[in-house]
């Protein structure tokens, strides 16, 4: 299908058009290059992370309320201080009390993370963040100066994962953003879905699926009859298995939107969980403003969980964001911002309506806990753990 841009959503300014314009000619030369097939994990890298223009390391505004979208972080500090509290039991079970997390963001959660734990008299020993993007690097380092200029000591950047971990490791809306393969049964047979162009407008395509590996995932994964398309990831596992070998002791924290197994290949979603995001709306059109817009699809927690279990390590809980949040507090510490008539507790309270609630966040997003080690407290599933649906 031809792309057709919805007419309610805002236009991009002439500097974003030309930068998305460049964006588009990066993928029309992949595209040339494929012999007029890109499969579709390879456009929606180049549209997020090709070099000086793609989404994530590009200059474009993502986060708040000028971006395109709004993460838990950006909506309250609650959020990272109840999430700091089970930190914290991480990190008082590990000699390193090191902590890594992965697409920092705006810096948000890490300035709150670090500011809870200093008052708590518990700092990490240090802060690393893993972040491909310079332009994100700049802008969590000023998050940092402003909101935890006493703990920026501790944080250090880099864009590989270290060698070895020893604490907690924190993915907050990271593996969502990992580019996946589209596969489609279509009376019987596998098919690849990718991308092809006529002139400059982008339209979907497909080949024989010619990848072995991902036939196999598919079969396994899909439900047994009916034509049936949906994404499978094996970046983002192979990521959680490379951390999970690289984390010595302590835990890995994954927060996202998705869904175990048997849920995100029910029979009912028969056409994947591809969304886009642009301007705080989302859309099913992954073609429109290449580089301007977000795409992401949900989570295989099922999938996610093997990862960490084929590194060695186990599973500590699965649970919706909201009892997580809940478990760890959120209530308690919603109740210190002051008198319930102040304008500061009621925006608060909104704040952690919308992550709670479960026809927003509370729900939509789950926390998946692997470790390694037996001596971590976990309060995060005191009132309730999912594992058994994984």
């Amino acid at each position: 299908m031809l792309q057709s841009i919805d007419p309610s959503l805002p236009p991009p300014d002439p500097d974003a058009r030309a930068h998305s314009a460049r964006v588009r000619d990066a993928i029309a030369n992949a595209i040339d290059e494929g012999g007029g097939f890109l499969p579709f994990d390879r456009y929606m890298h180049i549209a997020l992370y090709a070099p000086g223009l793609g989404y994530y390391v590009a200059g474009t505004r993502k986060f708040g309320a000028g971006g395109d979208f709004v993460t838990a972080p950006e909506m309250t500090a609650l959020f990272g201080t109840t999430l700091g509290v089970q930190i914290a039991a991480i990190l008082d079970a590990t000699a390193d009390r090191q902590i890594v997390e992965l697409g920092a963001g705006s810096g948000k959660l890490a300035a709150d993370l670090l500011a809870m734990l200093a008052a708590r008299g518990t700092p990490p020993s240090r802060y690393q963040i893993i972040e491909v993007s310079g332009e994100l690097r700049e802008r969590q380092r000023a998050t940092l100066e402003r909101a935890a200029a006493s703990q920026l000591r501790r944080v250090e950047w880099s864009t590989e994962i270290p060698a070895a971990i020893a604490g907690a490791v924190v993915m907050n809306e990271v593996l969502d953003a990992i580019p996946p393969h589209v596969v489609v049964r279509r009376g019987g047979a596998w098919f690849e879905r990718g991308v092809t162009r006529h002139g400059d407008q982008f339209e979907w395509a497909e080949r024989p699926l010619r990848d072995k590996r991902l036939t196999v995932l598919a079969n396994a994964r899909f439900p047994a009859e009916g034509d049936y398309l949906s994404e499978i990831n094996p970046a983002a596992e192979a990521l959680v298995e490379l951390i999970g070998r690289r984390l010595t002791a302590g835990a890995m924290l994954i927060i996202d939107y998705g869904f175990p197994r048997a849920e995100y290949y029910h029979r009912e979603r028969s056409e994947g969980t591809l969304i886009g995001h642009y301007r705080h709306r989302a859309h099913t059109d992954p073609f429109l403003w290449p580089g301007l817009s977000d795409l992401t699809t949900h989570v295989d927690f099922t999938a996610v969980a093997a990862a960490g279990e084929r590194a060695g390590l186990d599973v500590e809980g699965f649970a919706s964001q909201a009892s997580f949040l809940l478990s760890c507090g959120v209530l308690d510490r919603l109740r210190d911002v002051g008198p319930t008539e102040s304008l500061a507790y009621l925006r608060e309270a909104s704040a952690v309506q919308t992550l709670t609630s479960p026809s927003e966040m509370g729900e939509s997003f789950k926390v998946l806990a692997l470790s390694r080690g037996d001596h971590i407290a976990w309060p995060g599933f005191a009132f309730g753990d999912r594992s058994h649906r994984l």
